[in-house]
């Protein structure tokens, strides 16, 4: 392994660590937020702030902020996907939905990848390993919930149709996420073109806000405020600036493990911050949940192209 394989794998390591910690503790920050600010409104203040600054420090710094029409409509369309379609829709559900059922929906998401990653991408195929380790995230999310799950004792109309919703934000986070690799340019500065996608997503949930909420009337208490905050930094500038940086270096198949890691990281703040309770199962699930992620990371991710290159190869030796 040369020098540059060398940091390029320790500058992964500490994305994937940022995107497991931050946004695994954004599940506390949005559930404290909503509890007095709406949620159009929180979301697009919150993405409002931290694009604007990302913008503005783009342009004080000498790097290239203006783009085609084009570059922005890609910008506009990821940041709309990512950030009102997923975030807002998770934001809305917190108020209704049990958080830890929440989470064991937005595990999904790595599933939507599989799907959309062949079908709008198609260059990569993850081997069995990858696989198994998908499924076993997906069991391990269930261990760790479960009881949540059977304390259920019956789901109102509410709850179902934002469980619903949810499904649907993480198709929409799925989809913006692979838009995002699709679309990557050599002529689009990374760090401005996240700013972009901030600042779109801001001006979405925004104007949904004042469409929708009663903006006018909020009580913008000090813990609402202090998460807003925290949602900015940790999780707008720190977290998404990683998450969007891991989409460009890695398969999305392997950035989808965050989906197992949040609701685990989740789970014990819950437990750290708000006492609430760590049993066998969280335990267990937390177990599994880390050994499938070992198997996704650890797991080869095969080019279609370089497969068919071997392939054609492997014909005309057949030949000779």
């Amino acid at each position: 392994m040369t020098e540059s394989q060398r940091k390029h794998r320790l500058l992964v390591i500490v994305a994937f660590g940022l995107v497991y910690l931050f946004w695994g503790s954004t599940y506390l920050g949005i559930r404290i937020a909503v509890e007095d600010i709406p949620p159009g409104l929180m979301c697009g203040t919150r993405f409002l702030i931290a694009g604007t600054v990302m913008l503005a420090y783009c342009g004080l710094t000498g790097r290239r902020v203006r783009y085609s029409r084009v570059q922005l409509a890609h910008m506009a369309a990821v940041g709309t996907l990512l950030l009102m379609g997923g975030n807002l829709t998770l934001s809305y559900a917190e108020r209704i939905v049990p958080s830890g059922f929440a989470a064991l929906i937005v595990a999904s998401i790595p599933l939507w990848f599989l799907v959309l990653d062949s079908l709008l991408l198609g260059h990569h195929r993850i081997s069995v390993r990858g696989l198994a380790g998908l499924g076993l995230g997906i069991v391990g999310i269930g261990v760790l919930l479960y009881p949540k799950l059977m304390s259920m004792a019956t789901m109102g109309a509410r709850e179902f149709w934002w469980s619903v919703a949810l499904l649907g934000g993480s198709f929409s986070w799925a989809l913006g996420s692979v838009l995002a690799k699709r679309w990557k340019s050599a002529e689009v500065d990374p760090f401005s073109g996240i700013a972009w996608q901030v600042v779109f997503a801001g001006v979405a949930n925004m104007t949904f806000a004042l469409l929708f909420e009663d903006v006018w009337h909020v009580h913008w208490t000090r813990r609402g405020v202090g998460a807003i905050l925290y949602l900015v930094v940790c999780g707008s500038w720190i977290g998404y600036t990683a998450y969007i940086w891991l989409l460009n270096h890695v398969p999305t198949s392997k950035v989808s493990t965050y989906a197992y890691v949040n609701p685990v990281v989740a789970v014990f703040l819950g437990w750290l911050v708000l006492d609430e309770r760590v049993d066998a199962f969280i335990v267990a699930g937390t177990a599994v949940v880390i050994a499938s992620v070992v198997l996704v990371s650890s797991a080869k991710v095969e080019s279609k192209i370089e497969k068919i290159q071997e392939l054609e190869g492997n014909a005309v030796a057949s030949r000779t």
